[in-house]
This record gives C-alpha cells, structure tokens and sequence, in this order.
C-alpha cells in the first residue's frame, strides 16, 4: 500500500527464494567474524535463500574484501554480496585508514558493479563493543543484502 495517492511505491520484499549471495567474511579479529558470519547465514536461511545459493570467501582482512567482493560483483553469479569483518580501534592511525578505505572501496565496487553490497565490517573502539554487535549486525546485513537484491530485480524490469 502506498502511503501517497497515485504514487507508486516500492513495498520492502525480503523473500530470499531463488536469490544467490556472496559472504565475504575478514579473518582478522575471527572470533567476531565468525560470529557475524554464523548470524548472517542463519538469518539468510530463514529469509529462504537456500544452501546451494550462497557462497562464502574469506580473506585476510578488510583492505583485501573489496577486491573479492568486486571479482564476485563481475562473475554475474550473485544477487547480492556481503562483507563482514572487524575492525578494532588500536593506538595508531591505522584504524583510520582501514575504516575508510575500506568502506569507501566497498562502496565503489556496489555502484560500479550494480551489485548491492550489504557493509556488515565493524568499525568498533573495543572489542567488547564489536562482541556487542556482531550477532545484530550479521542479521541486518543478511536483511539488507535480501532487500537490496529484490529492489534492484524490480526496478530493473
């Protein structure tokens, strides 16, 4: 229903049957990768996107997801993809650095691909914050990826 008289709106569609999408999950800081990775594919399943219809990669850390992201983006094999990784504020700049570059390449290869990308790489103080955040955030990017993927398939027809 449109919240607008003879407006045409979009409803949010978060049915993942026959969809395919693409984790790449970060090694750095596993034990919270992990657990963002263990949530996003629970909430995938339950979303309906089958076994067979997702894939993960993992990579060393979150500089190194965009280039796996963007050679999954141009295989033309997924729907949507997913990054997931965690990156943990030290004593030095380079938590910075990471955090931008990383989110920024992320979102270059979603708008140079045209496929969406789901950006589920904490940029948490402590760990406890990222332990705090991964099982939420995991879900949601599972729903972002799902909804993404279904907006672009009906705007694209």
């Amino acid at each position: 229903m449109s919240r607008f008289d003879n407006v045409f709106e979009f409803d949010s569609n978060l049915n993942g049957a026959g969809l395919k999408v693409g984790v790449v999950m970060c090694r750095f800081n596993l034990p919270v990768c992990e657990g963002l990775l263990s949530s996003c594919i629970a909430e995938l399943k339950r979303l309906g996107v089958a076994d067979g219809d997702m894939t993960i990669a993992t990579v060393p850390g979150a500089l190194e997801a965009p280039l796996v992201l963007q050679t999954m983006a141009q295989s033309g094999s997924f729907d949507a993809l997913v990054a997931l990784g965690a990156v943990i504020r030290g004593d030095t700049y380079h938590f910075e650095v990471v955090s931008n570059d990383a989110c920024r390449a992320i979102m270059e290869v979603q708008l140079d691909t045209g496929v969406p990308i789901a950006n589920g790489i904490l940029t948490c103080d402590t760990d406890e914050q990222a332990e705090v955040r991964m099982l939420p955030k995991g879900t949601d990017c599972a729903q972002a990826a799902v909804e993404m993927a279904n907006l672009q398939r009906a705007l694209n027809q």
